[in-house]
């Protein structure tokens, strides 16, 4: 009886098992069937990702010849092609015309929303809020679908800790587990839980890998860091990324061991594939496997060959797979089973969207005249902004204003339609984004006078402003002298009870290929803020900009600070709503602003040197400055409320932790102030023994909670021996025994800590 009843239970499992299985096997047996009809070319041509550069390209080479290519099956997917009928014509020209009628996928940019345009990936990663994050790539898997998309580059999770690399901007800022957290948010959102309906498009997680520790802070430049580094602080958002799910990979342009990350073997195959279970196909940046040529590493043939070997599925835009692949395999260079498995990738990915099955499954146009720029996306656009606000000071409480008397508003980016979407906002219109004058005008009517002017451009460099204006013409100058911009704002200024400056970046100060020496205010915009600081009169700056900026002493000159970071197109409305109260801001740095570029890079869990610096001790033969303190402008976690939230002394469950045990930490918060708000609480921690050297600090959890005026709230916390763990010098993930500080407060800065032992 026994013996039947384990065989019954064999059957049982085997059964349920072959049953899980069976949709993995029904495609297996398609694509093996479909590659059993293709010739070589047609296998070469499914890795060959095309842009025709009707639209806004993302980089300087465009595709030729992109119809006749298709129609002869050496097409696997095309980008840069936006709308429905646009992308209906070329997915017919696919089915209809080619000899096996492979459907394409249809790719774009969508950084921070598609038409509807959200505030900029570091400010949403600012907001701290998850869900919020989730919704917004959710919203953009939603509307680019429905304008025939099925696959986005994006998230960008790139840890970055040098503000003067403009690409600061597309990522979640300096710490790992926050980036973490964001890119699981962000791929759940566009990948609808990997559910994969006509609402969910394949993430494209980028850039693979290290590409945000450019040195210099320079665009695609090199990058070196030992395997301890790598592993502990730069590589945890890309796998927490994979282990979501992300349906594709984007190799960066940088080199890492001496190899650049496109043809990189033990990075896309070692690491992505063996060691973290990677189950996509991985893209190349745009011409990336062609640029290895620049590196040192060969010709077309040869680097192309390279890439392909190394675990790179898809070329973008370069063609050399489509061009030197069946020479290499001629010469055996490259076999068949390497081509056979990138195309397989492939073609999994598109039978994953259901596109063999409904080639035209995201071309409805009656959906698309429904989602795109519906109201409830604008409505979501404005919350995000909203929740992306840091506040950086508020002197006797300037802000929030008060709906009366009059106001000056002034600055280069006070009535500038332009600069509001910000970087990456290639299918946005800005005609659609609301400035700030727009948004106080539309929150206030006629209860309060707003008297504007320009006051000086964005930058009065003719050199700079050419090599800023790129895409577009985001930065002009006016037809008045600078000198009569600035005695406008004086006079404007003169007149009214409060100044409010909106002072910045344009959009593309910050970006791609927007690195920047000196992350400085231009000089005529400081020469303006001084002007009005000297007025005696409040000053509000609201701070438009896509990175960190050193602005010590604007700050000090202003009674309040507001950074807004690019806020998309309800920014007007947005930032009018902070300004008044009517939302209480509530955000926090993801990333740490400098007091000037000569601390860069400058992180919050840095570690101790055995001269550590001591904070207000004068003393030589340390680790710091002779011209300026190792403490930060604003640092990692800050962010100002207008109410004010008193902490409680944390309570710990226990001060000695057994391995099977878990630490509870608690903490009451009170809001002691006159208006209900936000607070993000933060869990920190110090090792402090390790067989390596570890960080000063480490954020291990958060919770955003709200709180009504004059209420209190118990956080808890759980940390385990799990949350404790680091990878080795041998790159093993480890737990350590031993003495830990437990750090609990309002930014990585201003905390409260304790003390614990983890035991073994």
């Amino acid at each position: 009886m026994k013996t039947y009843t384990c065989v019954l239970l064999s059957l049982i499992i085997t059964f349920v098992a072959s049953a899980q299985n069976l949709p993995s096997q029904k495609m297996t047996v398609f694509i093996d069937s479909l590659m059993g009809k293709m010739t070589l070319e047609e296998k070469i041509g499914q890795l060959n990702l095309v842009t025709p550069g009707s639209d806004i390209p993302t980089g300087s080479v465009v595709s030729k010849g992109v119809e006749d290519k298709i129609r002869n099956g050496n097409v696997g997917g095309m980008f840069g092609v936006i709308g429905v009928d646009k992308i209906r014509n070329a997915q017919t020209l696919a089915i209809k015309d080619s000899r096996l009628h492979i459907p394409l996928i249809f790719g774009s940019d969508v950084i921070h929303g598609y038409k509807t345009t959200f505030p900029i990936p570091l400010a949403l990663s600012c907001s701290w809020d998850m869900k919020l994050i989730e919704a917004s790539s959710r919203a953009a898997a939603i509307e680019s679908s429905a304008d025939g998309l099925s696959w986005v580059f994006s998230p960008m999770v790139d840890i970055a800790r040098d503000p003067r690399w403009g690409r600061v901007a597309e990522g979640a800022g300096e710490d790992p587990y926050l980036g973490s957290l964001v890119a699981k948010a962000m791929i759940k959102g566009y990948q609808n839980n990997n559910h994969f309906d006509n609402t969910a498009v394949l993430a494209c997680v980028k850039h693979f890998a290290l590409y945000g520790a450019a040195e210099s802070g320079r665009e695609y430049n090199t990058t070196d860091m030992s395997a301890v580094r790598m592993y502990n602080e730069y590589l945890p958002p890309y796998k927490a990324a994979v282990d979501a799910g992300s349906a594709s990979v984007m190799s960066s342009f940088n080199d890492i061991n001496g190899l650049p990350a496109t043809g990189n073997h033990w990075l896309l195959t070692d690491l992505l594939r063996k060691q973290w279970g990677f189950k996509g196909f991985v893209v190349s940046d745009y011409t990336a496997v062609n640029e290895m040529t620049a590196h040192g590493m060969g010709n077309l043939q040869t680097v192309s060959t390279l890439a392909l070997k190394a675990g790179m599925d898809m070329d973008m835009v370069g063609e050399g797979y489509l061009t030197t692949l069946s020479k290499s395999l001629k010469e055996g260079k490259v076999t068949l089973k390497d081509i056979d498995l990138a195309c397989h990738r492939i073609l999994e990915a598109k039978y994953k969207l259901g596109l063999f099955a409904n080639p035209y499954k995201y071309l409805d146009a009656d959906r698309a005249s429904k989602e795109v720029l519906s109201p409830n996306k604008k409505a979501l656009a404005k919350t995000l902004a909203e929740h992306s606000c840091v506040l950086l000071k508020n002197a006797q409480q300037t802000l929030p204003l008060q709906q009366t008397g009059t106001i000056a508003l002034i600055g280069p980016l006070a009535n500038d339609k332009m600069n509001m979407l910000g970087t990456w906002s290639v299918s946005g219109n800005y005609k659609f984004a609301i400035p700030v004058l727009e948004g106080l005008k539309n929150n206030v009517g006629n209860s309060v006078k707003i008297v504007y002017a320009k006051g000086a451009n964005i930058s009065d460099d003719s050199g700079f402003i050419k090599k800023a204006n790129v895409f577009a013409e985001e930065i002009t100058t006016d037809r008045k002298p600078p000198e009569v911009l600035l005695q406008e704002a004086v006079q404007a200024a003169q007149q009214a009870d409060v100044i409010v400056a909106v002072v910045g970046e344009s959009a593309n100060m910050s970006g791609e290929s927007s690195s920047r020496s000196d992350i400085g205010l231009p000089e005529c915009q400081q020469k303006m803020i001084e002007a009005l600081a000297h007025l005696g009169k409040p000053l509000v700056l609201v701070v438009m900009c896509g990175r960190p900026l050193t602005i010590e002493k604007e700050v000090s000159e202003a009674s309040a600070v507001l950074v807004t970071w690019h806020a998309g197109q309800e920014a007007g409305n947005a930032i009018a709503d902070v300004l008044f109260g009517k939302y209480n801001p509530s955000g926090k740095l993801s990333i740490t602003f400098p007091k000037n570029v000569g601390q860069v890079p400058i992180y919050y869990n840095h570690k101790n040197t055995g001269r550590p610096y001591i904070p207000n001790e004068s003393s030589k033969f340390k680790s710091d400055y002779l011209d300026v303190s190792n403490e930060p402008l604003f640092p990692f976690g800050f962010g100002l409320s207008y109410t004010n939230f008193n902490y409680s002394k944390p309570t710990l469950s226990k001060t000695e932790i057994k391995s099977n045990e878990k630490l509870t930490i608690k903490v009451t918060v009170t809001n002691t102030g006159n208006y209900d708000g936000e607070e993000t609480v933060q869990l920190y921690t110090r090792q402090m023994m390790g067989s390596i050297t570890r960080p000063v600090k480490e954020l291990k959890d958060f919770q955003k909670v709200f709180i009504k005026k004059g209420d209190s709230k118990e956080v808890a916390f759980t940390l385990s021996t799990e949350d404790l763990q680091f990878y080795n010098n041998n790159l093993k993930r480890v737990f350590e025994p031993g003495n830990y500080k437990i750090f609990i407060g309002t930014n990585s800065n201003d905390v409260t800590e304790s003390d614990c032992v983890f035991l073994q």
